[in-house]
């Protein structure tokens, strides 16, 4: 028994690497390797817990993945620290060593800084959260996960697009998630001069009830806004909770319009340009010669 307590002891004892006084042994590596093992396990139970409290509470998803970034990123730079005090190093003496060159390196990669702290900010703050759809520089975006550099969107293309954190913190970004679960929507038409105003705001009424993923038929609301040059202008206004894939939902809008005004008859017009020419006869009269 002891002899096998000497052979183990001798084991995590044997020095692998050797660079001036630093030695990394066998129980150092096990040592880190523990640390990593215990980091990952407690960050599982950790997103367990949380799971299991937003549904008992009925929480917001985007809520409970900002916290838990929050904590994951905190027990990662602890689990790091001790990582290298294991090794040796100790981090006061590292950081204060080093001081000089992370104003170098600092000034060197300001913007990635610079994102780094917007990804905290957005995750402390939680103005925005996961599935959250947000309009950034005219692409409406559907947020899959905030982390603390970037941020992944997926468009209406479901095409996936990295957004540096900066840009969502810094610029003018609407946020359609962020009031309620059904946003106003608007449909513009014209109809041809001559048609009956009152059937026509009746139509469209109908058309937009029609759809299933509109809300609420007291909330559609039809408006008169222009005489245009060739047509008159209506706007069909409703809500609907789709708002990442409203687009489709007014192209179908647009259909039942279509088909129920060649039901009644009524028209949409072509664009319509009159050009009128005034020719000066008397000018092109030739003179006889003399």
């Amino acid at each position: 028994m002891k002899s096998a307590l000497n052979t183990i002891k001798d084991f995590l004892e044997l020095e692998l690497i050797s660079i001036g006084n630093y030695k990394i042994m066998v129980h150092t590596i096990m040592l880190i390797l523990a640390i990593f093992i215990i980091t990952k396990i407690s960050l599982w139970i950790i997103k367990q817990a949380l799971t299991r409290h937003q549904r008992k509470n009925d929480l917001d998803t985007g809520n409970t993945y900002a916290v838990f970034q929050i904590i994951k990123y905190i027990i990662w730079v602890i689990a790091f620290g001790f990582i290298l005090e294991t090794i040796g190093i100790k981090v006061t003496v590292l950081i204060a060593g080093s001081a000089a060159l992370l104003v170098g390196v600092g000034l060197g990669l300001q913007q990635t800084f610079n994102d780094v702290i917007s990804g905290i900010i957005l995750l402390s703050e939680r103005s925005i959260k996961i599935d959250d759809i947000l309009e950034i520089d005219g692409d409406i975006l559907k947020i899959q996960e905030i982390g603390l550099r970037t941020s992944k969107g997926l468009n209406r293309d479901e095409i996936s697009i990295i957004i540096p954190n900066s840009l969502i913190t810094t610029n003018k970004v609407i946020n359609w998630s962020h009031q309620s679960k059904q946003t106003r929507f608007k449909i513009n038409i014209g109809v041809a001069y001559g048609s009956d105003v009152d059937l026509v705001e009746k139509v469209l009424k109908e058309s937009a009830w029609e759809h299933p993923e509109v809300t609420d038929k007291d909330l559609i609301n039809i408006r008169f806004l222009d005489f245009g040059d060739s047509c008159l202008l209506f706007q069909v206004i409703f809500f609907s909770e789709n708002i990442f894939r409203i687009e489709r939902v007014k192209s179908e809008i647009r259909k039942v319009i279509n088909r129920k005004f060649n039901e009644h008859n009524i028209t949409i017009p072509f664009p319509q340009m009159d050009l009128h020419f005034k020719t000066n006869f008397s000018e092109n009269i030739q003179q006889p010669k003399k």
